[in-house]
């Protein structure tokens, strides 16, 4: 019995020995496991698409090639400009309005006199055309880009590849101003340290000279997957991304879709629209005590009077986002065949966007910013290639899919954020960090509003070479 219950209890110990480790070690992957799946960074799924004309063709590889472009116009383009802004009709505005109506019909016909009998589009065109563009076509649409490389690169220095990306009702001509302080900065005062870029500045499809696409449901992460694919075209593994507006929306996609192939995301506007009680909790004591709740003395600034500032403000700047949203064809039918009413419509989104206090002014104060010249510039892109109304139904693809325009996921890419005061929504740090986990700068930037490439194109370069200069740092 002694030898019995002896062997037995040598049994029981030679099986703990074997199950004893493997109960650790089964335990300890667990434990590894959801160590790690805490970590693991949540990436949108890239997919597919086709966007061109009828049934996607199985046969054959798509034409990657890219081909150079040129911006052209002709006699018989600028004739029927100028009849159409001859034949146009006016309604009186009402007396002391300045532009709290929309914009003012008075100004309207001043803007109007110069654009055809002063506005030269031929020497526009030629401005235009200073920069490389090319043509490629990815997923069945012609994708539209500028390609600006630095013209010397200083002994030592690595040239950093920058997409930028523009909204609505802008284009990629807004980038002009600060292209050659980001591929030049020694050239304009910028020689602060070692950064210097080659910038790539696409037309979102259904904008400007990028193909409209053709079937429904194109969206900011269809945009994302195809801005990946130039830069993957263009022979780029990683890369830099800077977006306002859409530009916002669709770079921060990228970031969710391929952070691999993100060094770094820099944003002018944030969109973070987290509800519950938390967020109403940190809105009611924000008022009277921001530390306790994260917000610095210049939050509390820009976000209070929290109703005024971020609902009555909101509602009266967003009744077209309502209308493209909706029903973007209707609307738009009227601004793709009447140039007045075009400039109305974009023009005024340029006075109050780029300062709330310009509604008190006859002129909108769009002279204060800019000139006519680069304004009509603009407004002449969306009409030689009627692309207002493809360009309204962005809103209604994005929207249709996502009413609150969620970031799909966090971004956990280092992130740069420029916040501009005269912004329509001001986001502070604390609010940002819901989706952007790794912000690596933050700048309360001293003035300007949402256009702030054209506007402020100095102050933003400068904010774009710090963010970039930490990354390459880390």
């Amino acid at each position: 019995n002694t030898i019995l219950c002896f062997l037995r209890s040598f049994e029981c110990s030679q099986k703990n020995a074997v199950l004893v480790p493997v109960a650790a070690l089964g335990v300890g992957g667990m434990l590894v496991y959801w160590l790690r799946s805490r970590h693991k960074i949540e990436t949108m799924e890239m997919g597919n698409g086709w966007w061109g004309s009828g049934e996607r063709r199985l046969k054959g590889k798509e034409d990657e090639s890219i081909r150079p472009f040129k911006i052209v116009t002709s006699d018989k383009e600028i004739e029927d400009l100028h009849r159409r802004l001859d034949q146009a009709r006016y309604t009186p505005h009402v007396e002391g309005a300045a532009f709290h109506y929309g914009f003012n019909s008075s100004y309207l016909q001043k803007v109007v006199a110069y654009w055809r009998n002063q506005f030269d589009w031929h020497k526009q065109v030629e401005v235009l055309n200073k920069y490389p563009h090319f043509h490629t076509t990815i997923e069945g649409i012609d994708i539209h880009f500028i390609h600006v490389k630095p013209s010397y690169v200083p002994h030592g220095r690595a040239v950093q590849p920058l997409l930028m990306v523009h909204g609505w009702p802008g284009s990629f001509y807004e980038f002009y101003k600060i292209i050659p302080l980001l591929t030049e900065p020694a050239r304009h005062n910028l020689n602060e340290g070692d950064v210097v870029f080659e910038v790539i500045c696409p037309s979102i499809p259904g904008y400007g000279f990028s193909e409209a696409p053709h079937q429904p449901g194109f969206d900011s992460v269809a945009t994302a997957r195809i801005f990946h694919k130039l830069m993957n075209r263009l022979g780029f593994k990683e890369y830099y991304l800077q977006g306002g507006d859409w530009g916002s929306r669709v770079t921060t996609n990228m970031a969710q879709m391929l952070p691999q192939s993100v060094r770094g995301l820099h944003l002018n506007v944030v969109f973070v629209n987290k509800q519950g009680f938390g967020r109403l909790i940190s809105i009611m004591l924000g008022a009277y005590v921001p530390w306790l709740v994260g917000l610095s003395r210049e939050d509390a600034r820009r976000i209070y009077p929290f109703m005024q500032k971020n609902v009555y403000d909101i509602l009266r700047e967003s009744g077209y986002l309502h209308l493209q949203a909706t029903k973007p064809d209707t609307a738009g039918c009227g601004l793709n065949d009447s140039p007045v009413g075009l400039a109305a419509y974009i023009l005024e989104k340029f006075s109050t966007w780029t300062d709330k206090s310009f509604l008190n002014k006859d002129d909108g104060g769009l002279e204060s910013k800019y000139s006519l010249d680069e304004l009509l510039t603009n407004v002449m892109i969306y009409w030689v290639t009627s692309s207002i109304v493809s360009s309204m139904r962005y809103y209604k693809e994005n929207f249709s899919k996502d009413p609150n325009l969620n970031a799909h996921s966090s971004v956990h890419v280092p992130t740069g954020i420029a916040a501009f005061p005269q912004e329509i929504l001001h986001t502070p740090r604390t609010w940002a960090k819901d989706v952007y986990k790794n912000i690596i700068t933050y700048t309360y930037m001293p003035r300007g509003g949402h256009f702030a490439a054209f506007e402020e194109p100095k102050l933003l370069a400068q904010d774009i070479m710090q963010f970039v200069r930490k990354v390459e740092q880390l």
